[in-house]
C-alpha cells in the first residue's frame, strides 16, 4: 500500500503528435510535410521535390516533442 501512494501517474502521449512525427535516436524527430497527396497538377515540380523530402525538428520544436511524446 505505501508503494502504491509513491508512484506517479502516468503521462500520455500526445496522439496526434505520435501520428506525424518519429523519433529518431539522435534525439530528434521526423516527419513528412503536408500537401503532397492532391492537387499536384498546378504544382511546380521543384515545390513537389521539396514536399516529398523529410522534415526534421528544431531544436525548439525538439523540447516541446519530448513533452508530447514522454516515451519516445
Amino acid at each position: 500500500s505505501t508503494l502504491t501512494a509513491l508512484r506517479y501517474p502516468k503521462l500520455k502521449t500526445h496522439s496526434g503528435t505520435k501520428k506525424r512525427w518519429r523519433a529518431l535516436a539522435s534525439g530528434v524527430f521526423k516527419r513528412a510535410h503536408a500537401g503532397h497527396s492532391h492537387l499536384n497538377v498546378t504544382k511546380r515540380p521543384g515545390r513537389k521535390n521539396q514536399l516529398s523530402l523529410t522534415a526534421y525538428s528544431s531544436p525548439s520544436q525538439t523540447a516541446k516533442l519530448k513533452k508530447l511524446m514522454p516515451y519516445n
